[in-house]
């Protein structure tokens, strides 16, 4: 097979046996090399909330190197939940603050793990780089298109190191699959497919009111156009909104595309785009996104990248309600974040190898953000590095962009524009509201 040295070579550098020589590259040359940090790191927390519960918690029941100088949210009540994760781990109590720009302004502070809602990570993330700290930015790191070149921009100018938060991308099961597409097991992989199946509850809409006692909620709002509060548009259901969330496709969807497009080995941008859907069930939700909705990526090699959205069963797909498949000349891999895979070969279908029982289940998180760390520190690459997390992100934007717009959508790679469409190339980027402008790379 012609192009299974190329393979190979991009599922190695996904995995454990990437090159110090990626590093060098990737963190701006060698006199980033020498920008060695202590081994206890001194970490701000940005958006309390959420995911950053299993972050705190991860760390302090693995005991990693690190001492909580910020806990920073706009909502105290979430501070005071992260804070009594920490009680008994550190001596020193961590500063409190509702204002991310008092953390940007220590010195002391050498990374922050951001998990905001999707408008403010971009914002957040870049004035984080150039103050020097380096950053991991859950997922995806951009709210819309335009930001994600602008993290890989900062990232290469500051020398920093980002990890986005696709843990599946250091665990285990991962490493086994990895090694066995590189191998050819199935071939050459040809069709990569993502699926999203959960059922999911309808919000109706609610009445505007007065936010929590202690919230800042124009700060909550940052960037995001000005609007009366909503107890949608706040705490979790946020994600409902264009103004501060990327819809299911962007939400869990993201980690299951960000997967095909490593099981697919791609290392540049689709070439044409069509998405489609509407209200199948959910029909007095409050979301502004459709609820079930099904994208097409083609490259520009011709192989293709398929998302599906279903909102209405509980049953998964290959018994998984998110989840891969790879198909190959071969054979195919059904693969799951869940952590677990299964290789079926040949015209029969025989069953091949699996993730093993030692390793099922494994989704990676402990491993993805002990490698964070340790980039911090030694100056090494991440897997999930800016460049990687902006052709997964990216997904996610033009596919919602093409809905939004014709269904179908030609884009140019290289100049990373939709093709006569000028609607869609609008939606690339988006408005910010002062004083929260988006910093300037420079």
């Amino acid at each position: 097979m012609h192009d299974q040295p190329t393979r190979r070579q991009f599922l190695e550098t996904s995995t454990h046996t990437a090159a110090m020589a990626a590093a060098v590259t990737a963190l701006g040359g060698v006199h980033a090399m020498a920008e060695q940090k202590p081994e206890t790191l001194r970490l701000g927390i940005i958006g309390c909330g959420g995911m950053m519960g299993g972050h705190v918690q991860g760390l302090v029941d693995r005991r990693e190197r690190v001492s909580f100088a910020w806990l920073c949210d706009v909502d105290p009540r979430q501070i005071d939940k992260t804070a009594g994760k920490i009680t008994e781990f550190q001596s020193a109590p961590p500063k409190r603050t509702s204002r991310y720009e008092d953390v940007v302004a220590d010195e002391n502070v050498d990374a922050c793990i951001i998990a905001t809602p999707h408008h403010w990570h971009a914002p957040i993330a870049l004035a984080l780089m150039q103050a020097g700290k380096d950053v991991y930015i859950e997922k995806p790191i951009s709210h819309c298109y335009h930001e994600g070149p602008l993290i890989i921009e900062a990232a290469k100018k500051y020398n920093r190191v980002v990890q986005q938060g696709s843990q599946m991308r250091s665990s285990p099961v991962t490493e086994r699959a990895a090694k066995l597409l590189a191998d050819g097991i199935i071939g050459e992989v040809k069709v990569a497919r993502a699926w999203t199946a959960e059922v999911r509850s309808e919000a109706k809409p609610l009445p505007d009111g007065e936010p929590p006692e202690g919230v800042d909620y124009d700060r909550w709002l940052g960037p995001a156009p000005k609007h009366a509060f909503n107890p949608h548009r706040f705490h979790s259901t946020w994600r409902m909104f264009r103004d501060y969330g990327n819809g299911e496709i962007g939400d869990d969807g993201i980690h299951d595309l960000d997967m095909a497009a490593w099981g697919l080995g791609i290392d540049t941008l689709p070439k044409q785009i069509t998405a489609r859907g509407g209200r199948m069930m959910l029909h007095e939700h409050a979301s502004e996104y459709p609820d079930n909705l099904n994208v097409a990526y083609e490259y520009p090699d011709g192989r293709l990248l398929i998302y599906e959205n279903y909102p209405f069963t509980a049953y998964g797909l290959h018994g998984f309600d998110n989840g891969n498949v790879f198909y190959g000349t071969e054979g195919y891999m059904v693969f799951s974040r869940r952590g677990a895979f299964s290789t079926f070969l040949g015209q029969k279908e025989k069953p091949g190898p699996t993730e093993g029982r030692d390793v099922r289940g494994q989704r990676g998180y402990a491993e993805h953000m002990t490698e964070f760390l340790t980039a911090v520190r030694r100056r090494t690459p991440t897997r999930a590095n800016p460049e990687t997390a902006h052709r997964s992100c990216a997904l996610v934007h033009l596919g919602e962009i093409a809905w939004l717009t014709r269904g179908r959508l030609d884009f140019d790679p290289q100049t990373e524009q939709f093709v006569d469409c000028d609607e869609a190339n609008a939606l690339l980027t988006k408005s910010y509201r002062q004083p929260y402008a988006l910093p300037v790379v420079g």
